[in-house]
């Protein structure tokens, strides 16, 4: 486990002992501590509330693997398990925010935390529930960039198509869909729950302007963030029945160039079928070299002819050109 302790305004991130950081969170009047515990939990993990000696009832769960997405108040305290993106997965943070501190806890390292804390220069937190709504922010900023960036990929994708379809393109957009709905699946549970608890908070007549003005905000941000999630999954979509579209289009021509060859040698095929059957009058009459070439050979070069100018005055066979044409260029 390291944990890490900033003292606010304009502290640097020290890394310090958990007995050091129980005094300093008992005692300092603007702090920030983040703790990193192992990526894979151990059964001798004693609970943090007891380690950093958390004064707060009901945390029995910060630190734990797995836990869904929350936020509530704690008496004086707000908690969060908030979800954000790293490398393409989505990690969790806990974090815990009174008047004095912020507190937060991840399973391994994660970048959201510098991100987090490169934002305090520009930004200049007065106090830890600030800093809270900055990490909140940040933790949406995360879904925002990921879901632009795939939003970006699939249009790109359904150009790229467009101009030559290749079969790695289907299994492309399979894993943009497949983000698209982990990115929804895992913010709008948070985003909901996030919701609920800071509107009713703004209720309360003791919650600061400040703060309103802070939280209305993040609402705002937290609805922006699920809109670009939504157009990514839209842009995903489109994408597919493109694909679709270009594969049936494909087909259909395919399909329509054999019915044009079928139907010019269906005659041949009447022929071959009907000299194969042994009947007496085939047999008997129909014996002379003439009539072998006048059916087998006159009467397919005819029906050849027709077929032939029946696609010229009907204009079939230019229309099926046209959409060559016109794929070639898309």
């Amino acid at each position: 486990m390291i944990v890490s302790v900033m003292s606010m305004p304009g502290g640097t991130m020290t890394r310090t002992h958990p007995s050091e950081a129980r005094k300093r969170l008992a005692t300092s009047p603007f702090l920030l501590v983040d703790v990193a515990l192992p990526e894979r939990p151990s059964s001798s993990e004693q609970p943090l509330v007891r380690l950093l000696g958390l004064g707060i009832a009901g945390l029995d769960w910060l630190g734990r693997e797995g836990e869904s997405a929350r936020a509530e108040f704690l008496g004086d305290a707000a908690v969060f398990v908030l979800p954000a993106v790293e490398a393409g997965e989505v990690v969790h943070v806990h974090a815990v925010a009174t008047e004095r501190y912020l507190l937060t806890v991840h399973r391994g390292a994660t970048g959201l935390m510098a991100s987090f804390t490169g934002r305090f220069p520009h930004e200049r937190p007065p106090d830890a529930v600030a800093m809270l709504f900055l990490l909140l922010d940040e933790a949406l900023e995360t879904y925002r960039r990921s879901a632009v960036q795939g939003l970006l990929t699939a249009e790109d994708l359904e150009d790229e198509m467009f101009r030559e379809r290749q079969p790695e393109q289907i299994y492309r957009l399979s894993q943009l869909r497949r983000h698209a709905a982990l990115l929804h699946h895992t913010l709008l549970p948070y985003t909901q729950v996030a919701e609920e608890t800071i509107s009713r908070r703004m209720l309360s007549s003791g919650f600061p302007q400040p703060r309103q003005r802070l939280a209305r905000e993040y609402q705002r941000t937290a609805r922006l963030t699920l809109t670009d999630i939504e157009s990514f999954q839209e842009s995903a979509r489109r994408a597919f029945a493109s694909y679709s579209s270009l594969v049936s289009g494909d087909q259909n021509g395919v399909i329509n160039r054999l019915a044009i060859v079928s139907t010019i040698f269906l005659p041949l095929t009447f022929v071959t079928g009907f000299f194969g059957m042994n009947f007496a009058y085939l047999t008997s009459e129909l014996e002379s070299r003439a009539v072998f070439w006048l059916l087998a050979v006159g009467l397919q070069v005819l029906f050849l002819l027709a077929a032939l100018y029946v696609l010229h005055r009907t204009g079939l066979w230019r229309r099926l050109q046209d959409e060559d044409a016109h794929l070639d260029d898309h």
